[in-house]
């Protein structure tokens, strides 16, 4: 029978061979941004057409976070508006994106 210590070499050179990688520690000088801060701003300064606001916010968090923060600040907005019109959801969506089946704008 084969020792435990044998047995397991494998396994211990694959976790020895790749130490993991050290974390850098924070810039206590550069504020901390969560996703949805990063997607207002992101949104905000594409509705405004400032690159450099764009490029800041862009920077803040991983591009598949900004791209939930964005998704999500979409859906409340959406959700929100249809809300106020006290249209359904759909409706609103479509309306906003110019698409056919939106029916016709309601007067106010």
């Amino acid at each position: 029978m084969i020792s435990a210590r044998r047995a397991f070499a494998p396994l211990r050179r694959v976790f020895t061979a790749h130490p993991p990688v050290p974390v850098p520690p924070r810039d206590p000088a550069r504020p901390r941004h969560n996703v949805f801060e990063a997607a207002a701003t992101y949104v905000a300064a594409s509705v405004e057409e400032n690159p450099d606001r764009l490029d800041e916010a862009a920077g803040w968090v991983a591009p598949d976070a900004l791209a939930f923060g964005i998704s999500e600040l979409a859906c409340r907005a959406v959700t929100a508006l249809a809300r106020e019109r006290d249209e359904p959801v759909e409706v609103v969506a479509r309306r906003l994106l110019g698409l056919p089946g939106a029916g016709p704008a309601r007067p106010a």
